[in-house]
């Protein structure tokens, strides 16, 4: 997995392993501080603990708003990721961990089935929020919470990446994927 040249944000390195890019992100090319803490990259930037950074984004009240989110998301303790591997599926030498879709609505009805209740039935339990979607709600809620995961998008990577309007992810994890 070539190392990125430039720095680029989780939801990026979804986008461009989307588009048959097969790379590999290591801390100090992290592009998103938010997304690298929770990741486990990082630590927390100060203005993101405090809740300043989302709530000056216009996505919540007040502070203690967004650091009620931030204090609620799944994430990995500092330090146990060093770097994240990326590609499509296709194209990887690398077992995953989780398997990041885009997709439209209606896929994603015909795939929830597939990867979360085929087997045992039941119903799919969803946590998202308005921020971190492809780096907490697609990859880190699957591996670390073991379920399949959907999310609407979230105001970074809609601002950052090339996601259509009317896609989604869902976040498999790879021992669910077959």
């Amino acid at each position: 997995y070539p190392v990125t040249e430039t720095p680029v944000r989780h939801c990026g390195t979804i986008m461009r392993a989307r588009h048959g890019e097969k790379l590999l992100v290591p801390a100090d090319k992290e592009a998103c501080p938010v997304g690298a803490s929770a990741l486990g990259m990082v630590p927390v930037p100060e203005k993101v603990a405090s809740g300043e950074f989302h709530f000056n984004m216009g996505m919540y009240k007040d502070p203690a708003a967004a650091k009620t989110t931030l204090n609620l998301r799944t994430s990995f303790p500092l330090g146990d990721v060093v770097a994240v591997a990326a590609s499509p599926l296709s194209k990887a030498t690398l077992v995953p961990d989780a398997v990041v879709i885009t997709a439209l609505p209606e896929q994603a009805f015909w795939i929830l089935p597939a990867a979360a209740t085929f087997e045992k039935g039941g119903r799919v339990t969803v946590e998202m929020a308005a921020v971190q979607a492809s780096c907490v709600d697609a990859t880190i809620i699957p591996i670390v919470k073991g379920k399949t995961n959907i999310s609407l998008g979230c105001f970074c990577c809609r601002k950052t990446t090339d996601i259509m309007a009317e896609e989604m992810f869902v976040g498999i994890p790879y021992k669910h994927f077959e």
